[in-house]
This record gives C-alpha cells, structure tokens and sequence, in this order.
C-alpha cells in the first residue's frame, strides 16, 4: 500500500506489506571448533551465515530501493523457509545493502494495470513473507540502516527486535493513507501489537512517518545507534536473545502472536479478494497513476 517516493527504470515503490509456523521447535546450537562462515548470494539478496554462532544475515540487495516485487517477495519466503529448515540456524537479522534505504515497500508497479489473477498472486505473496516472518521461530532482528516506510516497515515490525541507524533523515511507519489506501486488518494489528492502539490510530489516519528519535519514542524501534555500528549491535543483541532456551523462547513467542496469524490465516482468501477490488477500482488505478507521473517528473 502506499508510500514514499522512489522510482526505478520501470517501477516505482509503495507500502502495503505479507508460514513459517515451527513453534515448538528446539534448534540445538552447532559444536564447532573455529568460525565457520558461509554465504550464498541469489540476484536480490545476500546470505551469510556463523555456523559458530547459528545466525544468518540476510541482506536485501534489489536496486535501487528494496521495493517488494513479486519476484522479490518470492525470494524472501523461500530464503525464510529454508533457514527454518537448517536446525543450526538461530537467529536472523535482516539489513539492507542499499544506501539510505532499509525497503521503500511493496513495488506500486505491480499493482498498476495488471489483471486481477495477478493483484491476486501478488497479495499471496505479500501475505506469506508476513506469516513466515512474523511466525519464524528463529530470533528475528531488523536492523535497519535506512529509511523504511510501508511494506518496509511491516517487515521490520514483524521481527522480534528492531535496531534503527540514528540519522535524522532516515524515516519509518505505514504511510498508506497517502495514497488514499487503507492499511489492512493485520498491518494494523501488527502495529497495535508494537506501539498501542493510540499510536496504531494517529499513525494509520495521517500515515505518519516517523524520524528515527520518534520511533524510539514511541517504541516502533527498540534501539538506536551510530550506522556504521548496526550490524555489531544486532550481533550483539542476538547473543543476549539466543541466551535464552529456545524452547522457552518459541512458545512464548507463539503465546503472543499466535492470535494475530490465525486471524490472517482463517480470513487468508477474503483478504486477497478484498484486496484485488479495491486495488481494480478505477479511482485507485487513476490515483497509482498520478502517483507514478509525479514520481516521474521528481526523477527528470
């Protein structure tokens, strides 16, 4: 759904933003006598994962922006899915390897003129990177070294922890009523579920985006630090989370937000349906339209 203004060679971005349900699961912590590090890089992210330590770091590497393709979202959800099935993988922490931008939201390119089948394709995916992320029994730490509107912004609050660079031009919240969209059920339960309704209902109605220093304040991170120190404090934040038995820590989890997925999972095809009308109704198309021009004549 919507959000801030970044356009590529043929897309532009916006913010809507969505299992990995493996409560329960207990990871074991792998014996190694040195550090062990492996990485793997596919076209839109890059992998490296500590076997001495069972965290992986994902970094999100689609140009220029991180926008939330289709194709993107797909490479998400199956990178989440196979880190979950590697019992020596603990953590997670997500970052960003473009400059000044954590992810500018969901691509708007793929929800202007297209058909139905495909709004329909598309909110499946943006629906099953939500419930594998914020379902994941692995620690899931969002480090975010850079601005993280929308769909960015659903995925950093789905972590379990958020750690933003301390710069003042960096932003983050979900602004989609910008673009005259309205956020769905479960973004919004997501944000209830971080910083409280009455936060949750002024930064819904106006589609605030908050500084850096005011989303500490407001609890939608939980820490701020120098940028060029973020992935040092995110390891050092995971050491501290995965101190804790995972058993212990996997149910509590699921304790808390299990209720959240299961109203997304048993309302999962009415969501989707809800979205492909409303994103099909001309005045939406000509609003994306104009939002796609403007973005246009910024870039020239």
């Amino acid at each position: 759904m919507a959000v801030r203004a970044v356009l590529r060679n043929k897309s532009g971005i916006s913010g809507f933003l969505s299992t990995c349900s493996h409560y329960g699961k207990v990871c074991v912590s792998p014996v190694t006598v040195a550090t062990q590090r492996h990485s793997s890089t596919s076209p839109k992210i890059k992998l490296d994962f500590d076997q001495s330590t069972g965290v992986s770091v994902m970094h999100l590497q689609s140009p220029p922006v991180n926008s939330l393709s289709l194709d993107f979202l797909t490479e998400i959800c199956i990178t989440l899915e196979k880190l979950e099935m590697d019992k020596s993988c603990r953590g997670l922490i997500i970052t960003s390897k473009q400059p000044k931008v954590f992810s500018a939201g969901l691509d708007i390119m793929e929800m202007y003129r297209k058909s139905p089948e495909h709004y329909a394709e598309f909110w499946k995916s943006v629906q099953e990177m939500w419930l594998k992320l914020y379902s994941c029994s692995m620690v899931t730490i969002a480090a975010i070294n850079g601005s993280s509107p929308a769909g960015g912004c659903l995925m950093s609050i789905a972590c379990d922890y958020r750690i933003m660079a301390d710069n003042p031009r960096y932003s983050i919240g979900l602004n989609e009523t910008l673009l005259g969209i309205v956020a769905p059920f479960w973004f919004k339960d997501t944000m209830v579920n971080t910083i409280g309704h009455r936060h949750t209902e002024m930064a819904l109605e106006l589609g605030k985006l908050y500084s850096s220093s005011e989303a500490l304040k407001i609890g939608l991170v939980d820490q701020l630090v120098p940028e060029d120190q973020i992935l040092a404090a995110a390891t050092e934040t995971m050491a501290k989370w995965l101190a804790i038995p995972d058993h212990a820590r996997q149910f509590t989890k699921s304790m808390m937000r299990q209720p959240t997925l299961d109203k997304l999972l048993a309302n999962r095809k009415d969501d989707i349906q809800h979205f492909v009308n409303f994103i099909s109704k001309d005045s939406i198309q000509k609003s994306l339209g104009m939002y796609l021009e403007m973005l246009k004549k910024r870039k020239s």
